[in-house]
């Protein structure tokens, strides 16, 4: 995300309750999980369509394999893509300009409205059945289930938690991310374990894999860094350590070992083995805004901005910080690229977007250009954040790419480093996000 923050709606008032789940009727397919043990249906590209039931609703379908789907904002809502085929396989209305987050169990994104976390269905997930597995597909809906919120904000998921951040109170909810789906048969959402900031600010928050909870720290001026807190259950947690050298703290990321870091208007900040490491920049001013990390690299992926002063700067030079030896390292790619134009490679490797039309891919550790894919036509960086402009996703061993000005969608195979498959979308891509199934 980059430096403005989300658009919401004004701060509520009223207590914070979630949203009632409507009858199980209502709520329809994000609500249903087959259990009966049947036989394996077709190809998951043979079932991307669900079938329909004499009533003419849509029910679920056996697949034979994971059906992987891509998610996507536009104007009037969002769309739903098989990710194999990059058909259409449904959507829903939705106005405003929202925000799409993967809610961890492989079916469900959460969209941000600015006063909710609303749940999404993307219509495709597995269900374990002893030594084997059941794959299904249905329609995608948007559900009725949501957690109210007071400026939504960024969902984190890690070591198996979903963590939800609220701007407007400093509220951070919670959940197992795989409670998910028997909730949602009861027709609710998971109860979340809650803590409260001590100011509420435009922050971040992970959980870590032994139940500590990592914080961002500001108020609604400012924001100067991140404290850990022990495990344990909403206000209950003490404090660990903090490090408040990070100032306009924004993003995370997580690298192998389980280094979590943040970003700072000067650098970033490491925090692994209990210990806060700060890695500066080599300017007075160097934001590190916008990261992306990969459980198979040490190495996190991460923006950089010099010109505190710009509308719009558009940096030219990615950052590269080794959270194993502390040291970052900047790398002229020679195009500028958004805050979109960041992802990882499945062996970790850095790929980045330029705005000349190419995806990068670089050697996290040499900093190197390994290879260089042209995807899109040229384009320019719109100065209104929330403007389409082409968006990276990556989904195992494929780079999504949107192209708003022919609003297209490019699938490009990083194992051949060639462009395998596009399709015209019915709508204008914003937000681009995807689902396992």
């Amino acid at each position: 995300m980059p430096h403005h923050s989300t658009l919401i709606s004004p701060a509520s008032a009223t207590p914070k309750r979630r949203f009632p789940a409507k009858p199980l009727a209502a709520v329809g397919l994000s609500a249903l999980l087959l259990s009966a043990c049947g036989a394996p249906g077709g190809s998951a590209g043979n079932a991307a369509e669900p079938a329909a039931s004499s009533s003419g609703k849509s029910s679920p379908k056996e697949a034979g394999a994971p059906s992987p789907r891509l998610v996507y904002t536009h104007d009037a809502g969002i769309g739903v893509l098989d990710a194999t085929t990059l058909k259409p396989v449904g959507g829903a209305e939705l106005s405003g300009f929202n925000r799409l987050n993967p809610a961890g169990d492989g079916r469900h994104v959460f969209v941000s409205t600015g006063d909710s976390f609303r749940l999404f269905d993307a219509g495709a997930w597995t269900e374990p059945h002893g030594d084997h597995s059941h794959h299904y597909v249905a329609e995608p809906k948007l559900t009725e289930l949501a957690i109210e919120a007071d400026k939504s904000g960024h969902v984190v998921r890690h070591a198996g938690k979903t963590v939800l951040f609220n701007d407007g109170s400093g509220k951070v909810e919670s959940f197992k991310s795989s409670s998910l789906g028997a909730s949602i048969e009861d027709g609710a959402l998971p109860a979340t374990d809650v803590y409260t900031t001590p100011e509420p600010h435009h922050g971040v928050a992970v959980e870590l894999e032994d139940g500590k909870l990592l914080v961002t720290l500001g108020n609604e001026e400012s924001r100067s860094g991140i404290a850990i807190l022990s495990a344990g259950k909403g206000q209950e947690r003490k404090e660990i350590v903090r490090n408040e050298d990070c100032p306009g703290v924004h993003g995370e990321a997580v690298a192998a070992g389980e280094a979590v870091v943040v970003g700072c208007e000067n650098g970033m900040l490491i925090y692994k083995d209990g210990v806060i490491t700060k890695v500066a920049s080599p300017d007075a001013y160097g934001r590190l805004g916008n990261q992306a990390g990969s459980g198979k690299s040490p190495v996190i992926l991460g923006d950089y901005k010099v010109d505190k002063a710009a509308e719009l700067e558009r940096p030219t030079r990615i950052s590269l910080v080794n959270t194993e030896t502390a040291t970052l390292q900047l790398v002229d790619i020679g195009t500028s690229y958004s805050f979109r134009s960041l992802g990882r490679g499945p062996a970790g490797e850095a790929l980045v977007l330029g705005t000349d039309g190419s995806l990068r891919v670089i050697d996290p550790v040499s900093g190197s250009v390994t290879s260089t894919i042209p995807v899109v036509a040229a384009w320019e960086e719109s100065t209104t954040w929330q403007d389409p402009r082409p968006t990276l996703f990556v989904q195992g061993a494929t780079a999504f790419v949107t192209e708003p000005a022919t609003s297209t969608i490019h699938a490009v195979d990083l194992k051949t480093g060639k462009v395998k498959k596009s399709a015209e979308l019915e709508h204008v891509p914003n937000e681009l996000t995807g689902v396992e199934g």
